[in-house]
């Protein structure tokens, strides 16, 4: 008996019959190495599904990031600025650009570019005191991220 064969039939219980020659313990090797091989090769593939799953969570993290800061930045706004609420405007501002920069989906990469541009016209118009038109980019703004959420929930 071969060591092939006393291997197999040792740990794994396989009975190979003594009629097999060496040609065909070479076959039943390249089958098993085969066999490893696919194993290998699906568990690479699963482990780049995880890895898609944990670059899901990141942007739906950035999503909701964006959102709490531009209802945040929204709601200081209607109540008016006074100097604390100037700092916090303005930091709810910043935090909503920097999350829509993680908030990455091919789909709606333009959409992505509009609210950025908007989040900065709204910083722009606070720090000239112009609050209204402040307040009228957030709300524009929070249309865009709505439409771009509904994109996103869609793909996902």
């Amino acid at each position: 008996m071969s060591f092939v064969a006393h291997f197999l039939n040792l740990n794994t219980g396989i009975y190979i019959p003594p009629s097999h020659t060496k040609d065909n313990n070479m076959k039943l090797l390249k089958k098993i190495a085969v066999a490893v091989v696919m194993t290998a090769s699906m568990l690479v593939v699963s482990s780049n599904v995880f890895a898609a799953e944990v670059s899901n969570a990141a942007v739906a993290a950035a999503a909701k990031t964006t959102e709490a800061k531009l209802l945040e930045a929204k709601s200081l706004l209607e109540k008016g600025g006074d100097a604390n609420t100037t700092e916090q405007i303005q930091n709810a501002l910043n935090e909503a650009r920097q999350s829509v920069k993680e908030f990455r989906y091919e789909p709606t990469e333009r959409s992505r570019q509009k609210l950025n541009d908007k989040l900065k016209l709204a910083r722009d118009a606070f720090l000239k005191n112009d609050n209204a038109k402040a307040l009228a980019e957030v709300e524009a703004a929070l249309v865009i991220y709505t439409d771009i959420k509904k994109i996103y929930d869609a793909g996902h």
